[in-house]
């Protein structure tokens, strides 16, 4: 195991929080609170909440053959980009899973941005070094490789001119590391410091802008489901530095700090998927299950594991769906891999996170399809917490098809949340 590492605003998160509330994630040190969970949810669907996301992994891609290579990487169709404009889409391995979900930013011809998961930051720098050193350095025909990459032409569109960098390395003068403003008082609060109205950037768009120590970029993205939400890209050395401007101009407008937790209780509350949860993990979830289908144009002439994922596409009988149930005070909390059972008691699937809303309890699930219907309802078989529960006939874990006694009922709701 190696250590965790420290994010660039470790520092600010030791003197807000308390050791025990820091905590390893995706090979990072990150804050789970600073106040409470639930205090911190509430900021962000009422105020704003501020989030380090500089643990995420930034690339940028340039080059003469940036874009085609993007768009023979990623599943989306990266030629629809124009300066300005995002796409969320994934990276496929020839066999059609999920290398991680990312997004794209067009910053300028022959000019990308990246953004990756950072559990995931080694495994996409390899696998995209793996593609540029041993299948992009020249445009033969090589039916053996297109074969073995999943590839439906008979060349690939690319050649060499692609240079990749990281964008987390202080040295360079373009450096970047994310950090979230999520929240209804969000784009007050950057007018407030930048000078800029951000209230009618549009989703997955992004502009520049500078104060007098701060050169940024503000994206119209985030992963809370808030309907005003930005993220802002900023040079490692002034990460901290931003930190506390936007501390400090948003008290007033009711921003703080948030930590994992209420990000991940924000992003299961709107219906987002986790990887490692929603896509792909165990259960090898697909784009098309998840609930994003879009992110995947079939119809792009070529992509890595272009033909595994339209396979799949095709032919999948399970589903994500969110689920709603009781949360009130002395009902048991659902965990991961809890059953999900149909009125007559069959479980048709498994729960994949849960978290605490309220007085509501909000699961995303993997279920058979045919019961994946908003307003259906369905129950929770509790698997054993313990040696006691054990002893007392409650199983370990569940298969799809057995025949098992509901403890709670809930009932299916809409894929994603509006807000």
């Amino acid at each position: 195991m190696t250590e965790a590492k420290k994010t660039v605003l470790f520092e600010k998160h030791a003197a807000l929080a308390a050791k025990s509330q820091i905590v390893p994630f995706g090979g990072w040190l990150m804050p789970l609170w600073f106040t409470s969970i639930r205090a911190e949810h509430e900021a962000v669907r009422k105020t704003a909440g501020l989030f380090d996301c500089t643990h995420m992994a930034v690339l940028k891609i340039t080059g003469k053959d940036a874009a085609n290579f993007l768009n023979v990487l990623a599943t989306n169709d990266v030629s629809m980009l124009k300066p300005g404009k995002a796409q969320y889409s994934y990276i496929l391995t020839p066999a059609g899973d999920i290398v991680d979900d990312i997004i794209i930013y067009y910053i300028a011809p022959e000019n990308f941005m990246m953004v990756a998961n950072a559990s995931n930051e080694q495994k996409v720098k390899d696998w995209i070094a793996k593609v540029l050193v041993e299948f992009c350095s020249e445009l033969q025909v090589d039916p053996v490789r297109d074969k073995a990459l999943g590839l439906t032409a008979s060349k690939w569109p690319v050649s060499n001119g692609v240079d990749i960098k990281d964008l987390k390395n202080a040295s360079l003068p373009d450096a970047r590391v994310d950090i979230a403003l999520q929240g209804p008082a969000s784009a007050q609060c950057i007018k407030n410091i930048f000078g800029v109205d951000v209230t009618g950037l549009k989703s997955l768009s992004f502009v520049f802008a500078k104060s007098k120590d701060l050169d940024v970029i503000i994206t119209s993205t985030g992963y809370t489901g808030a309907k005003v939400s930005y993220e802002l890209f900023v040079h490692p050395s002034k990460a901290a530095l931003l930190w506390d401007t936007i501390l400090k101009e948003g008290k007033s407008l009711g921003v703080i700090p948030c930590g994992l937790g209420s990000r991940d209780s924000l992003r299961i509350e709107a219906g987002l998927p986790l990887y490692g949860h929603e896509l792909d993990g165990d259960f090898n979830i697909s784009p098309f299950q998840a609930g994003y289908p879009w992110a995947v144009k079939l119809q792009k002439k070529n992509f890595i594991g272009k033909d595994a994922i339209t396979k799949k596409a095709a032919n999948f009988d399970t589903e994500v769906a969110r689920l709603k149930f009781d949360g009130s005070k002395g009902v048991r909390p659902i965990r991961q891999l809890d059953g999900i059972l149909s009125d007559d008691g069959i479980c048709i699937g498994q729960v994949l996170s849960c978290a605490g809303v309220n007085d509501r309890q909000i699961a995303l699930a993997l279920i058979k399809k045919q019961y994946n219907i908003t307003g259906k309802s369905v129950g929770i078989y509790y698997l054993a917490r313990n040696a006691g529960h054990i002893q007392q006939g409650r199983k370990e874990k569940v298969s799809v098809g057995e025949r098992l006694t509901a403890d709670i009922q809930g009932k299916v709701v809409e894929r994603f949340e509006k807000f």
